[in-house]
């Protein structure tokens, strides 16, 4: 059966570069988040924590806190009859038990950390560019905004559970391809089904 990988980690920790890596990898990739920027861009807004957290809680008021899960459920089965699929970005606990109630034994989470210091200098040190990443997945942060995204993700969303509860865990505070080292390693236990 084919696999369902989330990534999850705080801001600046990572989690793009190990989808990407993924990706490249043959699986098929699925960004979480990219229907609130796909919102942001529709309402006209900049790519800003500030324009992204009111459209985030929004849907979330809607279809409560799994609202990322459950709207992107139909996409992520149709991806998994083709291969499998890396998600970018799982946000919360109600989002990780969707998942893990409906694809059980198939279903694991990666948890990328990073320390807020390093992960806070990685965001200073993006420079946005709409032409280049018209996805808006490499945004810039400063140290405040970034702060303020770490605490509401924390303290409104329960991002921690899915950190806490993730299958496997990479320390990420070196360079990108220690990362992949890892990422490889973690892949062949995967592949295994353990």
């Amino acid at each position: 059966m084919n696999k369902l990988v989330a990534i999850v980690g705080m801001t600046g920790s990572g989690k793009t570069e190990a989808a990407d890596y993924l990706g490249k990898k043959g699986f098929h990739f699925l960004r979480m988040g990219q229907i609130t920027l796909d919102e942001v861009k529709k309402r006209g807004l900049a790519p800003t924590e500030e324009n992204e957290r009111p459209i985030r809680e929004e849907f979330r008021r809607v279809h409560g806190m799994g609202a990322f899960a459950i709207l992107n459920l139909q996409r992520i089965d149709l991806l998994l009859k083709q291969g499998n699929v890396v998600i970018d970005n799982l946000m919360s606990w109600e989002e990780y038990k969707v998942f893990e109630e409906k694809y059980k034994e198939s279903f694991f989470c990666i948890a990328i950390i990073a320390s807020p210091k390093v992960r806070y200098a990685r965001l200073a040190g993006r420079k946005y560019d709409p032409v280049k990443d018209p996805k808006m997945r490499h945004r810039e942060a400063t140290y405040e905004q970034a702060r303020s995204r770490d605490f509401a993700e924390i303290e409104k969303i329960d991002k921690g559970g899915p950190i806490a509860m993730a299958h496997f865990a990479i320390i990420n505070e070196g360079a990108r391809e220690e990362l992949f080292v890892h990422l490889d390693r973690l892949l062949s236990v995967i592949s295994a089904g353990s």
